[in-house]
């Protein structure tokens, strides 16, 4: 497992040593007591999520506040797709800022996500099954969704506009202005 600090406090990029032979290949995803050593951060998940989408499909961007916050630990698991993470921790230094990262099945890519961030992500590939565990339960009260065109934020999602998909439910997303208070 190696660490890769990104721009935003406390956001990581895990790259995982994959042992590939005739037969396939094989990698450990996930070992809470290297990623302590490397990060400093005790994380406990608590449950696991996978969703299947189609090209276009843009989920996001998604947090859970308060005490229901939650850290992700998110990869792909078939497929491409642009991932979005935006600091909304109103006490760091790299608040409002997003970063984002293309996570494939191929290379194995995973990104950490913490508390107080804003998630989301658009499928690049014709199809993309995306896993990620979570170190909170789901708390529908304590959901917020920010627009993924927020002017604030910047997020350049790599498809045009009308080729992106959205849930009705993320069409009525909140601007980050709007919600301030909120955080």
């Amino acid at each position: 497992m190696k660490i890769e600090q990104t721009p935003l406090k406390d956001c990581y990029i895990i790259n995982d040593t994959v042992l590939e032979d005739s037969r396939g290949y094989f990698f450990e995803s996930f070992n809470a007591k290297k990623f302590e050593q490397l990060t400093g951060l005790n994380v406990q998940f608590v449950q696991d999520n996978q969703s299947a989408s189609t090209y276009g499909v843009l989920r996001g961007l998604h947090m859970q506040t308060g005490e229901h916050g939650q850290a992700k630990l998110v990869r792909v698991l078939e497929g491409s797709v642009l991932d979005v993470a935006v600091d909304l921790r109103k006490y760091s230094p790299t608040f409002g800022n997003a970063f984002t990262i293309e996570l494939t099945a191929e290379n194995h890519k995973q990104l950490y996500i913490p508390r107080g961030f804003a998630h989301g992500f658009v499928v690049l590939s014709d199809r993309a099954v995306f896993f990620y565990k979570c170190d909170n339960f789901y708390n529908k009260e304590s959901e917020l969704g920010i627009m993924y065109d927020d002017p604030d934020l910047k997020v350049d999602w790599q498809l045009p506009k009308d080729e992106l998909l959205l849930s009705d439910k993320d069409k009525k997303n909140f601007y980050l202005a709007d919600i301030l208070h909120r955080l």
